[in-house]
């Protein structure tokens, strides 16, 4: 009985991964995003490109 459970955990594992991957780089894309619009924003305020709140 445990075995099958392991068997099916593990036909599982690489379409779980996948997903897990495929979300991890959306995540970065939309982080480089907001960065690039936060880096834009601040050079029309003015502001430099490394300042940070503080």
């Amino acid at each position: 009985m445990q075995t099958e459970t392991i068997d099916k955990s593990q036909q599982a594992t690489p379409q779980i991964e996948e997903e897990l991957i495929d979300t991890l780089i959306a995540i970065s894309v939309v982080a480089k995003r907001l960065a690039a619009n936060l880096r834009q924003q601040n050079k029309e305020n003015g502001g430099t490109e490394n300042e940070q709140n503080e």
